[in-house]
């Protein structure tokens, strides 16, 4: 009887890790799921860009976006008040302006093309925080 006991638990472990070998396989199916409910999200045609704000300088100074609904996202990680404006082919919006440590964004629907991007407080933009928002 002992041995009947000893035989049946032998065999279940086999089937017990085959079983987790399909769990495994289940797992990395779900990153491509991830991926799918990004490019659904993208296929709307909303998209997003966040730009980091330093003294003086933005990063990335040369964001790309698909055409569409496109939100801004401005960043201050500096330590002095900036803003993210955004100007071209029609469009011209700025974020309010952002203490050290905030964050704000616009929302604006971009046709291809280019755009300048740049901190519209006092001659900051001269300073180099500017850039080109290339929309395709």
């Amino acid at each position: 009887m002992v041995r009947k006991s000893l035989l049946v638990f032998l065999v279940s472990i086999p089937l017990a890790f085959a079983a987790c070998g399909d769990d495994d396989e289940n797992d990395s199916s779900s990153p491509s799921a991830d991926t799918s409910d990004t490019s659904s999200s993208s296929s709307s045609g909303s998209a997003a860009v966040s730009i980091s704000e330093t003294e003086f300088a933005l990063d990335p100074s040369d964001p790309t976006a698909e055409a569409g609904e496109v939100t801004i996202e401005a960043v201050n990680d500096g330590s002095t008040v900036h803003n993210l404006e955004i100007e071209g082919n029609g469009v011209e919006e700025v974020t309010d302006d952002l203490e050290a440590g905030s964050s704000g964004e616009v929302t604006v629907d971009l046709e291809a093309g280019t755009y300048e991007i740049y901190c519209a407080i006092g001659d900051h933009r001269a300073q180099g925080m500017e850039g080109e928002l290339t929309v395709e």
